[in-house]
């Protein structure tokens, strides 16, 4: 007959291998300080705690979080709604859109980016966005322990992951998707083991998941694939004794199909309706985006982050051949999925970390507790080393991230932010390097309420500097503009032929340009325009008088 529970060959080697030497240690080490075992800060409380210092103290600093632009108008949106009650359906940003239909749809991240920003202000970000990252990379240590991951081989998967996700850490929506996928994964394989209600709050965490960020695709992707690869398991599986000739429908198509006509009826609550999903489906499928904004192209494995992102691509197909091959269709499905999909945009790179760094090391462990079996020495000595750091424990397996360690940390970090706020060293920006922040601190009045041209990141921080007294040609917001506008800016890049027309059209009093632009040099020569300012990183022209 069907059954629902799955379990494969290697997930019993490898807890029969588990149990041998936890019985052989049963016993040991449990005296009167076992009751106090829960006061000891686990694995994921250093982790968490580690890469929390880290990204406010190592090389990466605070600053680093907010290297996109995009946060400006993430912080001004929130601003928005908690000031009026109410969610846009108009633009509020760009004289080139005013009054032009826009959706909101990461509004609940934004209302949040503003609160931490009414709160601490821009350093309140970089923590929001500190305690997410570490939070998740925390949390996907604490489910391969749960998967019964060699804890050295889990402490490597969790760092090589994090290491290939450093060039997406950033305080925008998109860091929430990160953790809610994580949660997918671990109640999907828990349910897919042992069937129980808990998986259900994956329809809550859906409507939440759609309200935060776009990512909430991921949901209905991940298990749509669980519902089929655990369907065709049990039909593959099925008792053909006990079975009657008749086709009958396998009950992991049930249970997770109805689950997902309930994440997918989920979704429709946010402020668009089904509006949002429109939306979604034309910016995915949007040419300009995919031909013009880096972060949804195929990947460029030159970077040291991208090598080890090529490891386990490489192993993760081999790995799903194994899977395929030995019937374990979910995990071999889910595989190849995430991979595709990292491939074909770069931004799911580390959504397909989260999904393959796990599956990888369970893969390991399995092959390392069989070697160690047969007697090799080398391998039963790391084998040894992880079961004597008592985090293999069940404790250690446990579904919570952090521990009132954790917990302490971040507020001693919060006291030790608002005790030391105004030094340089712990005042947290956008990088200055990168975006006109002594240009607008120099220019002021001379940037607002006027017609200014600049590029779609520098928009996104005029947005937040200058939000509501000016309005922007452009800003980061690439699902947003008209296909005019956005070829109109492109054509600035260069300049091509024709750029005093294109100034002319949109009626501009003044261009606040990186000095890297060509069109810099154009303008320069050009008796139409000034040169006012110039800091080596911003080049601020105004209009001569006719």
């Amino acid at each position: 007959m069907y059954t629902l529970r799955h379990g494969g060959a290697d997930d019993d080697r490898m807890r029969a291998l588990d149990n041998k030497i936890t019985e052989s240690r049963s016993g040991s080490g449990r005296d009167g300080r076992a009751s106090l075992a829960f006061l000891k800060p686990s694995m994921a409380d250093w982790i968490f705690v580690s890469l929390l210092g880290w990204l406010f103290f190592g090389a990466a600093a605070a600053t680093s979080l907010l290297s996109d632009g995009d946060t400006g108008w993430h912080i001004r949106t929130g601003e928005h709604v908690l000031a009026t009650g109410d969610f846009p359906r108009e633009d509020l940003f760009a004289f080139t859109m005013e009054g032009r239909t826009w959706f909101a749809w990461e509004w609940l991240a934004d209302v949040i980016f503003a609160g931490a920003h009414g709160v601490a202000g821009l350093a309140g970000i970089s923590f929001l966005g500190a305690v997410v990252i570490a939070a998740t990379a925390a949390g996907l240590f604490r489910y391969m322990m749960w998967l019964e991951v060699n804890v050295l081989l889990a402490i490597v998967g969790m760092f090589t992951a994090s290491s290939a996700a450093t060039l997406h850490w950033l305080s925008r929506p998109h860091m929430f998707t990160w953790g809610l996928l994580l949660i997918t994964l671990w109640l999907l394989e828990s349910d897919r083991r042992n069937p129980s209600r808990r998986v259900y709050w994956l329809v809550p965490m859906g409507i939440v998941w759609t309200n935060l960020h776009g990512g909430f695709v991921a949901l209905l992707v991940t298990l749509g694939i669980y519902m089929v690869g655990t369907s065709v398991e049990q039909i593959w599986g099925a008792d053909r004794s006990t079975v009657s000739s008749t086709w009958q429908i396998p009950p992991a198509l049930k249970r997770y199909g109805v689950l997902l006509a309930l994440c997918l009826a989920g979704t429709l609550v946010n402020p668009y309706t089904y509006e949002l999903h429109t939306h979604i489906f034309h910016y995915l499928g949007s040419d300009f985006i995919l031909n013009n904004v880096q972060e949804f192209q195929s990947p460029n494995f030159r970077g040291e982050s991208m090598r080890v992102f090529e490891v386990y691509l490489v192993l993760s197909i081999i790995l799903a051949g194994r899977m395929l091959w030995r019937r374990d269709v979910t995990l071999g499905l889910l595989l190849l999925a995430w991979a595709h999909a990292s491939l074909t945009s770069v931004r799911h790179m580390p959504l397909f970390m989260i999904v393959a760094v796990p599956l990888v090391a369970r893969e390991l462990t399995v092959l390392m507790d069989e070697q160690a079996e047969r007697g090799n020495t080398w391998l039963q000595t790391l084998r040894e080393m992880a079961h004597d750091y008592v985090g293999g424990s069940a404790r250690e397996r446990g579904v919570f991230v952090v521990s009132w360690f954790g917990i302490a940390a971040m507020i001693g970090l919060g006291f030790l932010m608002e005790a030391r706020a105004g030094q340089t060293n712990w005042t947290a920006e956008f990088p200055r390097a990168q975006f006109p922040a002594l240009a607008c601190d120099q220019l002021g009045d001379r940037l607002q309420n006027r017609r200014i041209l600049s590029s779609d990141q520098w928009g996104d921080y005029l947005i937040y500097r200058f939000h509501p007294n000016t309005k922007v040609f452009i800003d980061g917001r690439s699902d947003f503009y008209d296909p005019q506008v956005r070829d109109d800016y492109v054509d600035l890049l260069g300049p091509k032929w024709g750029w005093q027309q294109i100034l002319e059209k949109y009626s501009f009093d003044g261009a606040l340009i990186p000095v890297s632009w060509s069109l810099a040099s154009a303008m320069k020569i050009d008796t139409g325009w000034r040169l006012v300012y110039d800091d080596g990183t911003a080049l601020f022209f105004e209009r001569n008088p006719r």
